[in-house]
């Protein structure tokens, strides 16, 4: 049976450590041929863009200025995200075997894992056939729409993902309300849809109870290893990687001019 080093951050973290933290595990993975799975929250609400999106297109900076929320830009593609009272999930590998080499089928193994995890909380939930394409080309948040091959209950996104990949190696993040907070996520994105729709659920609306972190990490953590069929290891990470962590965003996450694409990287 395989392992994989499996992370649990039992405190809430912010945003550009949340980043670079996961950059560091893509990295590990790229240079020792393992896969990590990290779950891990946030200290304050924190809007993340896509790699590739524009900064002042995609979200109102003077909003999240002015009430405090963090802006971070992902290493990952993808549509601008509300991330606060979450699981946040992070697969990083470069097992082609166990994911195989292509974005579009490694993504819809990870959706499989993740259904499995909510299927041992007791929820329905499947895969999302497809968007509309005034999503896929506009500038609206993730949780506007199920993409496809992402995971919807009753017609609304439980779960969003982005992913970056270079070859057989990869990272794939994604988040899952605990709670949902629509109101704050319109004033946040900027949405060239009229109607400003946004189409999400949360694990407390679906279950119908408050669920702590902890609880659904663990349910998560057995969807993939029942799933993948693997063994999760903890994996607790000692000072140099802490200062390699630091290093990753100092020069990024925590970099202006990064979050606003000011630079290259």
């Amino acid at each position: 049976m395989k392992s994989w080093s499996l992370i649990i951050e039992t405190n809430p973290l912010r945003g550009s450590w949340n980043m670079a933290v996961d950059e560091y595990v893509y990295s590990r993975s790229l240079m020792e041929n393992r896969t990590f799975l990290r779950f891990y929250q946030w200290e304050r609400p924190t809007a993340s863009l896509g790699y590739s999106q524009d900064a002042e297109k995609a979200s109102d900076l003077e909003f999240c200025r002015d009430h405090g929320i963090e802006v971070v830009r992902r290493m990952t593609g993808g549509k601008l995200v509300l991330h606060y009272k979450e699981l946040t999930y992070s697969v990083a590998s470069s097992d082609e075997e166990a994911f195989t080499s292509t974005v579009r089928e490694s993504y819809r193994l990870i959706s499989r894992a993740l259904l499995k995890g909510l299927e041992t909380m007791g929820l329905a939930a499947r895969l999302a056939p497809s968007s509309p394409p005034s999503y896929i080309r506009g500038t609206m948040p993730c949780f506007a729409f199920p993409a496809r091959d992402e995971i919807e209950i009753d017609g609304r996104k439980i779960v969003g993902s982005a992913q970056k990949r270079s070859g057989a190696s990869f990272i794939q993040h994604g988040s899952i309300p605990l709670e949902k907070d629509e109101d704050l996520l319109k004033s946040v994105a900027r949405s060239d849809s009229d109607d400003g729709r946004v189409s999400m659920t949360s694990l407390e609306e679906a279950l119908g109870r408050t669920v702590p972190f902890e609880w659904a990490a663990q349910q998560f953590a057995r969807g993939f290893s029942d799933f993948f069929g693997v063994k999760l290891e903890p994996f607790v990470m000692n000072p140099s990687d802490l200062e390699a962590v630091a290093g990753i965003e100092a020069e990024r996450y925590g970099n202006e001019a990064w979050t606003l694409k000011r630079i290259s990287g």
